[in-house]
């Protein structure tokens, strides 16, 4: 299972649900764009440190981006930049996922349900429990 930036945000923020949507898969994958925003995205080099912690006690591995992710993403961004708003982050993160043949977890149905090739398993955070 290929995870989206925002799964590991929820499990990072405390999230039970997010936490056991990730422990029970087996194979455990993360975009090398997810992980930048990750780590982009820490506050300070203690948060960066958390953040490379977990990723590693969890067993994520992180996918590398290839000649065919590029080209795909390209054509996302062809196809769903300006109808739906698609990102470069979210193209490249959905190209992963296709080309590497993987289902993608995220709470962000709308960034990515106009990729029909696209297996999405989608997660629903409860957002009271986090404000």
């Amino acid at each position: 299972m290929l995870f989206d930036t925002d799964i590991l945000i929820w499990v990072l923020r405390g999230d039970d649900r997010a936490a056991r949507l990730v422990d029970q898969e087996e194979e455990r994958l993360l975009s090398v764009i997810s992980y930048l925003e990750l780590i982009q995205g820490a506050r300070d080099k203690n948060e960066s440190r958390k953040i490379k912690n977990f990723l590693s006690d969890a067993g994520f591995l992180i996918t590398p981006l290839s000649e065919n992710i590029g080209h795909r993403a390209s054509i996302y961004i062809e196809e769903y930049g300006l109808k739906q708003g698609m990102r470069v982050a979210d193209a490249l993160i959905a190209a992963t996922a296709v080309e590497n043949q993987l289902s993608l977890c995220t709470a962000n149905q709308k960034h990515y349900q106009a990729v029909k090739e696209l297996d999405l398993k989608i997660f629903q955070p409860s957002y009271e429990r986090i404000l």
